[in-house]
């Protein structure tokens, strides 16, 4: 697990706040992985299908980004 120490606004505070309430979560930290796991389902899936695809630990042989990116179209 990977630890970080993060600066939000006041308002970003109360919206953990409310979720973490909401999903009747214990901790802030449950509801930033709530809220992260929606925005990834919503709005990351054609980003992060190629890369589920090739494997995190996959090496890819490229020359340079356009050869990358014709790798990740496939």
């Amino acid at each position: 697990m990977v630890q970080n120490i993060i600066k939000i606004s006041e308002r970003e505070n109360r919206i953990v706040n409310i979720v973490k309430a909401k999903y009747g979560l214990k901790n802030k930290n449950q509801a930033l992985g709530l809220i992260i796991q929606t925005y990834e389902q919503n709005f990351l899936p054609d980003v992060l299908r190629p890369l589920e695809k090739t494997g995190r630990n996959s090496k890819i042989p490229v020359k340079d980004i356009n050869e990358l990116r014709e790798v990740i179209k496939e």
